[in-house]
């Protein structure tokens, strides 16, 4: 039973860096109908810009309090992943916007193959696994086999106050109403007045900088970083939002935590060894996908006649 719970907390740290990465991709579908494959690999690039400012702080200020350090690194991968998302939309994706599908679809399919092998490349020793710095304390309760890993905690309550945050800012704002406003109607926005550029843009530095967050917390949970890992992270993020409903920033957040699930199972309770937790999950989304093509939680659509 010990190990079993042990599981299912970890798999609740895993279902909410899911979630933070299955919204952006569900954020971007809405506004746009469009799928940034790229997105998971922006998730690395703030993994990366965090490593770095924490560099820079080891050797300009040495002394620097745990706490102030993780608030730079998270505001630099922050920063940095909001203007890798802005200049992405701005100059990629509206003027792809309307070109065929597929057209955006290999174009960011392309883009995440140059962000990985730019980071590979010009990156110091770039090719090879990073440590990513431990940034926050090392208690621990105990309880059999059972561990509970206050770092942990902190990360989940983290993930959930950003959700908080979208939420809020999503439903509670003018900004979330023009949001809202651009998902539902593109035209008759434009014709009450939202600033289409702008609504895209915002939206697309949004999706980012919950995607830096993600990239942080995976650096620190797993304590080490590669080059590579953006790739994982979005197909498991896209799955997930596929998952919940591509659209539907809810379905989203629980199509992070279902993945998460399918993958604690796959590692405790099948006869086989948990190197095939992920083989496992991808086939039950693949059954979902074939069952329910709109997702578990479908968008509303409406057809003008």
């Amino acid at each position: 039973m010990d190990v079993i719970l042990q599981f299912c907390i970890n798999g609740l740290m895993l279902g909410m860096m899911y979630a933070l990465v299955a919204v952006g991709f569900t954020l971007f579908f809405g506004v746009l109908d469009v799928i940034v494959f790229s997105h998971g690999d922006t998730v690395m690039i703030g993994a990366f810009a965090g490593l770095s400012m924490h560099w820079w702080l080891e050797l300009f200020h040495p002394g620097l309090a745990m706490g102030w350090r993780l608030l730079w690194v998270l505001v630099a991968a922050i920063v940095a992943v909001v203007v890798v998302g802005v200049i992405v939309a701005r100059f990629m994706i509206m003027p792809l916007r309307k070109a065929p599908a597929l057209n955006t679809l290999l174009a960011t399919m392309m883009l995440g193959t140059v962000l990985r092998e730019s980071v590979r490349l010009f990156f110091p020793d770039g090719s090879n696994p990073k440590p990513f710095p431990h940034l926050l304390p090392d208690w621990a309760w105990q309880h059999g086999n059972l561990t509970l890993r206050f770092d942990n905690v902190i990360l989940f309550l983290s993930g959930a106050l950003v959700i908080v945050l979208v939420y809020l800012l999503i439903n509670k704002t003018r900004l979330g109403m023009a949001i809202r406003a651009v998902a539902q109607d593109e035209e008759a926005a434009q014709l009450m007045g939202v600033n289409f550029t702008m609504i895209v843009l915002a939206t697309f530095a949004l999706g980012s900088a919950v995607a830096a967050v993600a990239g942080v917390m995976n650096g620190i949970y797993y304590n080490e970083i590669n080059f590579g890992v953006g790739l994982l992270l979005g197909a498991i993020g896209f799955s997930a939002s596929v998952i919940g409903g591509l659209g539907n920033v809810y379905g989203a957040i629980a199509g992070g935590f279902i993945f998460a699930f399918l993958q604690t199972l796959g590692a405790v309770a099948l006869p086989f060894s948990s190197a095939f937790k992920d083989v496992f999950a991808f086939g039950v989304v693949i059954i979902i996908m074939a069952l329910r093509p709109t997702g578990l939680i479908a968008e509303p659509s409406s057809q003008r006649v």
